[in-house]
């Protein structure tokens, strides 16, 4: 149960991080880590493919010192996605995180 709270996680996080610039794998492994989190790109390149199949992200082929790098920005599904996350996310650690006495 941890794991998939943890993954549910992640793909908050990325679209957090895809509102605010357009973020690549490497980007976000990176960010990723320094929260704690411990994911490669067998586990994030998935998740990224599939929150653009699902409409919440757009990808963007640049090329960048002879290769090319995929941008994701996120769409307006996207951004409702994350606002109904955050306000699921508020209501859920309101609830469980709140002191007994």
């Amino acid at each position: 149960m941890v794991r998939e709270f943890i993954l549910g996680a992640i793909k908050i996080h990325i679209l957090y991080h895809a509102k605010i610039e357009p973020i690549y794998g490497s980007f976000m492994i990176e960010e990723l880590r320094s929260h704690g989190y411990e994911i490669g790109p067998g586990t994030l390149y998935p998740y990224l493919h599939n929150l653009e199949k699902a409409g919440y992200l757009t990808r963007e082929d640049r090329k960048e010192n002879g290769r090319i790098r995929k941008y994701y920005s996120i769409t307006k599904e996207g951004e409702q996605a994350l606002i109904d996350a955050k306000r699921m996310l508020r209501e859920l650690a309101k609830e469980v995180l709140r002191e007994e006495y």
